[in-house]
């Protein structure tokens, strides 16, 4: 069995992130009102590095959970584990999130099985308790809880979907990719490439994104232009850096790379 990645992060400084709406602020609002947050949108448009800016902006620790289909309800509450011969409760990510307070995020959510889910149900209603059969424990979230969780709605399928009654327990934000020059400030800021030479890049991802649901089921991510620019800074050709990091990371497809990088000819040279 996989174990949860679990992380807890208390980052020194206000993680990089741009704004492209009012979602600052009406996640902060959801905290204060201890109301949950569903974030949805593509891969690499910046959601787990807004919730790590919120939680550092809010002062909180932060507790990420990366969801894979192994993940189980016991991986998020805890199990009875053998140390030294005794048989002793360890509590999961979530439940020390709820025992300490601080945010707890499941990214990408739908990936896990299905009862997660139910487990989540209790702490996004007015009870906000995590009932541990195990223990006979049933935990009363404090108010510096906040339960948070993303997904990407590309990816749903009939069998990998967020019910609608689990949707709709929730305050969702819609995340997407940012506008082009906003987007070229960050690819610049963390990759160190000048914005100039940036710029094109920008404009090849919005080229290649344009064609998600015909010929690619992804487009490019931000995460993959800070890539491909920060190999461009390294010095590496600017062709083999688009074909390293924005072409060969989408598709196998030997005719739809073909025709990718026909795309990127015409766009960058």
């Amino acid at each position: 069995m996989k174990a949860a990645l679990h992380t807890v992060i208390a980052a020194p400084e206000l993680p990089a992130y741009v704004p492209s709406g009012n979602e600052c602020a009406l996640f902060e609002h959801a905290w204060r009102r201890r109301l949950p947050v569903l974030l949805k949108g593509p891969t690499g448009c910046g959601k787990t590095r807004f919730v790590a800016h919120m939680a550092e902006r809010l002062g909180l620790p932060l507790h990420t959970v990366s969801c894979h289909d192994d993940l189980t309800a016991a991986d998020l509450t805890g199990r009875y584990l053998l140390r030294g011969g005794d048989t002793v409760w360890t509590d999961g990510p979530l439940t020390r999130a709820v025992r300490e307070g601080g945010i707890c995020y499941l990214d990408e959510v739908v990936e896990a099985r299905k009862d997660v889910t139910v487990v989540l149900h209790p702490l996004t209603d007015d009870r906000r308790i995590l009932p541990l059969e195990r223990t006979g424990e049933e935990l009363v979230a404090p108010g510096s809880f906040m339960l948070v969780v993303s997904y990407n709605p590309g990816y749903q399928t009939l069998l990998k979907a967020l019910k609608p009654s689990t949707r709709q327990r929730f305050v969702a934000i819609e995340f997407g990719f940012l506008p082009a020059e906003q987007e070229i400030a960050v690819v610049a800021a963390e990759s160190g490439l000048s914005p100039e030479r940036v710029r094109p890049l920008v404009g090849l991802a919005g080229r290649l994104r344009a064609l998600r649901g015909h010929d690619l089921e992804e487009g490019v991510s931000t995460r993959l232009l800070v890539y491909c620019a920060t190999l461009i800074a390294a010095g590496t050709p600017v062709a083999d850096a688009v074909l390293a990091g924005m072409i060969e990371p989408l598709t196998d497809d030997c005719d739809v790379k073909a025709a990718l990088l026909d795309v990127a000819r015409a766009v960058i040279g």
